[in-house]
């Protein structure tokens, strides 16, 4: 008797029927992609300890396999949705950012100049859709209990390039705060709607709320740079 396979990964297998390997491989990114949207939403919502991996598939309508085959298990897809973030962040930052570039090699204008560039783009991938609202409360669940280490390569980045433009060490106090405060200027519109959509009136952010960000970021970050070039 055939038996139905509940998820799309597989096509209905029944005697002497078999998914071909072509299939499978098709099926597969689209799958893992909604296991990733799924574990992101409940894991936001309800806590890692409070979710299950039977729960995340349902709601992604994937087998429960799934999670082994991609992750291993509940902790390798909770890192797995950091992973998949910020391997997107950084294909999204190759496209104005060369990586391999150290910071103390240029001068301090193209410094300054790449910061405010990689602040403008922060902006725009920050409220432009890269970043869900459920991702977004991920997040902050991650940042607050600090289950797994989070290592964006565009975040050591700006960190170095910071140091670089105060001619400091990047474990420098006085630069770990500093870039926290300034990552703080993008980020806390979205982290605190309630003071910001909820005021505004609005659902979400637009073109005109992106570039009143900019500007004040940029005016931060001027107001750093007064050390500097005072």
């Amino acid at each position: 008797m055939p038996t139905k396979v509940r998820s799309n990964e597989k096509r209905i297998v029944g005697r002497g029927q078999k998914s071909s390997d072509s299939e499978r491989a098709r099926l597969m990114p689209a799958t893992k992609e909604r296991i990733l949207v799924s574990a992101t939403k409940l894991f936001a919502k309800k806590g890692f300890d409070g979710v299950g991996i039977r729960e995340i598939c349902k709601d992604a309508g994937a087998n429960i396999c799934m999670i082994s085959y991609f992750w291993g298990g509940k902790e390798g897809l909770y890192q797995g949705i950091l992973d998949d973030l910020i391997q997107k962040q950084t294909e999204y930052a190759k496209n104005f950012l060369n990586l391999e570039v150290e910071p103390e090699t240029l001068s301090k204008k193209e410094q300054i100049d790449l910061l405010y560039t990689i602040l403008d783009k922060s902006v725009d991938m920050m409220y432009g859709g890269f970043i869900s609202n459920d991702l977004m409360g991920f997040l902050l669940q991650e940042h607050h209990h600090q289950r797994i280490e989070l290592t964006s390569p565009l975040l050591v980045y700006v960190r170095k390039l910071i140091a670089a433009i105060f001619d400091k060490k990047t474990d420098d106090k006085d630069i770990i705060f500093k870039t926290i405060f300034i990552i703080s200027q993008i980020n806390s519109p979205k982290i605190m709607p309630a003071f910001s959509l909820k005021l505004l009136k609005q659902e979400k952010f637009s073109e005109e709320d992106k570039n009143i960000i900019k500007n004040n970021v940029r005016t931060y970050i001027q107001a750093l740079l007064n050390e500097v070039q005072g």
